[in-house]
């Protein structure tokens, strides 16, 4: 079946809580599709106030008194978003039919390649009337970059209402899951994080994510993925409860935004030629899974399978490589996030945090251990969460007040769940530190209080930044902004319009003050490498077999990936080749270098 053209050949994907929660108000009007997170009900639940307010819609509260408030308030505001992007999206085409310079300029930032651009070239230039001929053409062919929302599979915390467990569909991604179900979108979930079963199985709830009797999907799924073999795992366990994937969304493990989720070495160029290799083995297999599944459900089976995607992010950053990953992968859109950080007409931004990142260097960006969920987290030195945290830690009066818990997935100290950035718990761990500090040399204890500290309050600090760009009141303890870009950032120095960020992309204009930039493929090599060798330097003292064991593997898939590239770069990004080899056989031999413990 053939895919429908897309305006745009990007999408912009979910950032922190706060950074797309309305990008799709900004952007979807113009084609770009772009993802929200749906995991804060406390933010959405504000937005909603405020865009209701700005647009002159409609509002209803809708409190935590409510039974299901959290789907609730997801409902109402993805409702909101589809109300205003139609709106918003029904007046540009009216303007780019009655203005001739509004549509040249669209053209201006469409892909090079674009049927659309093409088609609209052809009636500008064979002279018929404007209004009628272009309107019809544009009913026709363009059509709003698509809402799409981000449910993290992790985030799926037990609730309690006076010390009982609720049922589990009022888990949190369980009713994130419900309100986007239940609203009026047509769109996509983006799952990420890994598989959650229980969550997966909960999607049979909801008809929106079978095919009617056209074969269509009013609502589909998206799994980002690190690599094929979790594709196939967990497209072939939603094939068998009759649900499609439709689009597999691959991200660097280590050259990207917020969490990172590292592979087992598998570096991104070899894992998008087993995508693309084995993209049809993949289609057919499942679906052979999936038509079985819906027939046994007694449902409407398609005679073909279902439009499949596969898209890729992390780290890209120049024309060449967007359109480098289009062709030699044959992907179907290319992630740009962090450099959309620096885009106010996309992007929900505080001025202070977009401020630093402009500033930011190479040195600034760092893989911290910042987040509860134990998983590495991509961010930046100087934020102002970052500044609050460490006078409360001056103070004796570490960890935050945890206002909002959805990290609050710790079991340790009972079922009802806490957070590792908590002051409770924080002040537990510290009290059995200083109980054992004289069995510690000084630089042990000095550790083991800095890895009890260094975790920050997500929940708030992902989440103020709209707040404060929209100029609504904080509540609570003060806990500033945490910012998540990927290392990416320290190549773009400035704030840039949307149409010069979509003429960076295709080609026609750059954004970059500097061309001493990495390519995207050698900087995630480089992340891959060091990332090993920091491994082997905090687990060395509590060595395994296990551990060496995977270490080795590592190791050797670095080795086959940087193989490939040697292959690949002799005949793509020619004028880049002779340098590129020469990074490739530095890593080369840095790895040599690399020793792996052994056990005595």
């Amino acid at each position: 079946m053939v895919l429908p053209k897309s305006t745009h050949t990007f999408h912009i994907p979910v950032m922190g809580l706060a950074y797309t929660i309305d990008s799709p108000i900004r952007v979807a009007q113009y084609g770009i599709s772009s993802v929200i997170s749906i995991i804060d009900d406390e933010l959405i639940e504000k937005m909603n106030a405020f865009y209701s307010k700005k647009f002159n819609l409609p509002y209803q509260e809708i409190s935590k008194k409510a039974n299901d408030y959290r789907a609730e308030r997801i409902t109402s505001y993805l409702n909101l978003v589809d109300t205003i992007v139609k709106e918003k999206f029904s007046k540009f085409k009216k303007e780019l039919s009655e203005s001739k310079i509004a549509l040249e300029s669209f053209m201006a930032s469409l892909p090079n390649k674009s049927s659309i651009k093409e088609g609209l070239s052809n009636l500008l230039n064979e002279g018929s009337e404007l209004k009628g001929s272009i309107e019809s053409y544009l009913e026709t062919h363009l059509t709003a970059g698509d809402i799409d929302v981000n449910i993290m599979t992790k985030i799926d915390k037990d609730n309690y209402v006076k010390n009982e467990q609720l049922p589990v569909e009022f888990n949190d991604a369980h009713a994130s899951l419900r309100g986007f179900a239940n609203s009026n979108l047509s769109s996509s979930v983006v799952l990420s994080a890994g598989m959650n079963p229980r969550l997966y199985s909960y999607f049979e709830n909801f008809k929106d994510f079978f095919p009617d009797k056209n074969n269509q999907l009013k609502k589909k799924i998206i799994l980002k993925v690190s690599d094929y073999r979790s594709a196939t795992i967990q497209g072939k366990f939603l094939a068998k409860k009759g649900l499609w994937v439709s689009e597999y969304r691959i991200e660097s493990g280590l050259n990207c935004g917020g969490h990172a989720f590292a592979t087992e070495g598998f570096l991104l160029g070899p894992i998008l030629e087993e995508f693309k290799t084995k993209k049809e083995e993949l289609i057919q297999g499942t679906f052979d899974v999936y038509a079985k599944a819906l027939r046994l459900k007694k449902m409407v089976v398609p005679e073909h399978p279902l439009d499949l995607k596969i898209t890729v992010q992390g780290g890209v950053g120049i024309a060449d490589e967007h359109e480098f990953l289009l062709s030699n992968y044959n992907v179907d859109s290319v992630g740009w996030g962090t450099p959309f950080l620096l885009v106010p007409e996309a992007t929900s931004v505080d001025i202070q945090t977009r401020a630093l990142l402009i500033k930011a260097q190479e040195k600034d960006l760092y893989l911290s251990g910042i987040s509860p969920l134990g998983v590495p987290f991509n961010t930046i030195k100087g934020t102002t969460n970052e500044i609050h945290k460490q006078k409360r830690i001056d103070s004796n009066k570490a960890g935050s007040s945890c206002p909002k818990k959805y990290l609050a997935l710790s079991k340790e100290f009972g079922p009802e769940g806490i957070c590792t950035a908590s002051k409770k718990y924080q002040d537990v761990k510290l009290q059995e530190l200083e109980a054992k500090k004289l069995e510690l040399s000084g630089n042990m204890y000095e550790n083991a209080k800095a890895k009890i500290n260094q975790k920050s309050c997500l929940c708030v600090g992902l989440a103020n930044s709209s707040y404060m760009e929209n100029d609504i009141k904080i509540k609570g303890q003060e806990q500033g902004v945490v910012i998540c870009p990927g290392p990416n950032i320290a190549y773009f120095d400035k704030e840039v319009s949307l149409t010069k960020m979509m003429q960076h992309i295709y080609g026609n204009e750059s954004v970059l003050s500097s061309n001493n930039r990495p390519n995207m493929f050698v900087k995630e090599l480089k992340m891959y490498v060091d990332y090993l060798k920091d491994e082997i330097v905090t687990n060395s003292e509590l060595v395994t077999a296990k551990q060496i064991k995977k270490w080795e593997a590592f190791k050797s898939n670095l080795f086959n990936g940087i193989a490939y590239y040697q292959d690949l770069f002799q005949s793509s990004f020619v004028s880049e080749n002779n340098s590129i080899q020469k990074e490739l056989l530095w890593y080369k031999n840095e790895l040599i270098t690399v020793d792996i413990p052994v056990i005595e």
